[in-house]
């Protein structure tokens, strides 16, 4: 067993790494310049420069010895480049592309303003300024890695998701995964455990009385269920239990009954897919020799559903619910937002307003990690609810 975790968390380090790469090219390649985005259009040239620093989104994405800089703003005219000085930066190149050729020109001195000429045949295609490092790894992907482990000379000598402060506040963002992810627990779990329960519990009456009228009905209700838009129910709800009856309020967070009616809503919307995959699973499940043995045998009916038909279904629960389970995070989106609960989707639509690509990033790798230990113990529980799995 211990062999079997160990072995599955070397690959879950593989699994994390794959998520950082493609959030890497997501977030850096796609999502074009953050400092730019955050600060917008009447940022200084000094501003951006700094800001790029702090993020690291000025060094070059994977090798290099030039960092993108703001020391100099470009003007480009029919037969020349003219380059204006921003504010004094050392080691500043300037990079000048063509349609017949490519110069770098290196910048020791102060000078305001720099000119470089074109010949007759020449058009400009590109003016950068750059400046220059001395560690050529030193890069865009480097760093993001640096987030998830870096190393320091101080105790505790190594640091694990250190993804720096938020764009928009300046806040730790240590400190907003802490504060989120008690209300993201407190509305996810009860949603998580309701469905579970009435779908397994529903399900088993279908297949109690399958083909006949209670079988139809909860049949036809759980696809009216599964119809039915998210957004839908939410709006209704609200209108008719907050709104009309005041039976729950309908925005805020401070006591457990703020929390009623979100995971009234969260059951009733995931319930119905339960209830169809359970009574599918039960049916087929009744139809297994075993169980038509035991009620021949003359078995009672609670002993039958509840001893032998959920204990060999087990497996099948489990896999839905551990499929399931990572996406309550996210799932949890539009029920924070619409009922002001602040948990780890209302920061992740608040981050997505703002363009705060480092929060963002810091909930994808969390929901990565999520998924992953989920899937690790649905594994551990495979074992339990079946002792004839060895895991090896």
């Amino acid at each position: 067993m211990l062999k079997y975790i160990l072995r599955r968390m070397g690959y879950s380090v593989f699994i994390i790494i794959g998520v950082v790469m493609m959030t890497f090219v997501l977030f850096r390649m796609g999502a074009g310049d953050p400092a730019a985005a955050a600060l917008g259009k009447d940022a200084r040239p000094q501003e951006i420069d700094s800001l790029r620093r702090k993020l690291g989104s000025d060094l070059p994405l994977f090798f290099g010895y030039l960092c993108r800089s703001e020391a100099y703003s470009s003007r480009i005219l029919p037969q020349e480049v003219v380059f204006t000085r921003n504010f004094p930066d050392e080691g500043v190149v300037l990079r000048v592309k063509s349609n017949c050729r490519k110069r770098e020109i290196e910048v020791n001195d102060a000078s305001p303003e720099l000119t470089v000429k074109l010949d007759d045949a020449e058009k400009v295609v590109l003016a950068e300024v750059f400046r220059r490092q001395k560690n050529p790894f030193n890069s865009q992907f480097i760093r993001t890695f640096s987030e998830i482990v870096s190393f320091k000379k101080s105790f505790p000598y190594v640091s694990f998701f250190d993804f720096g402060e938020t764009l928009s506040t300046g806040e730790p963002i240590k400190d907003i995964l802490k504060r989120c992810i008690l209300p993201s627990l407190f509305l996810m779990l009860p949603i998580f455990a309701g469905e579970i329960f009435f779908g397994v519990l529903f399900a088993l009456a279908a297949a109690a009385f399958r083909n006949t009228a209670i079988d139809k009905m909860l049949v036809l209700l759980s696809v009216a269920g599964m119809s039915v838009s998210y957004l839908v129910v939410i709006i209704l709800s609200q209108w008719f239990l907050g709104y009309t009856l005041d039976l729950f309020p309908l925005w805020g967070y401070g006591t457990l009954r703020h929390l009623f009616l979100p995971v009234i809503v969260g059951v009733l919307c995931g319930i119905g897919a339960n209830v169809r995959f359970f009574r599918t699973v039960f049916v087929d499940e009744l139809k297994r020799e075993y169980l038509r043995t035991a009620v021949s045998k003359g078995v009672s009916p609670f002993k039958v559903y509840a001893k032998h038909l959920l204990r060999n279904a087990g497996i099948q629960i489990i896999t839905r619910a551990s499929a399931g389970l990572p996406f309550l995070f996210t799932g949890s989106l539009l029920l924070e937002s619409f009922f002001g609960i602040p948990g780890l989707g209302f920061a992740g639509v608040d981050a997505l307003y703002n363009s705060d690509i480092q929060l963002l990033k810091a909930i994808v790798v969390l929901s990565a990690l999520l998924f992953v230990t989920i899937n690790l113990l649905a594994d551990l529980a495979y074992a339990w609810a079946d002792p004839r799995i060895r895991l090896e």
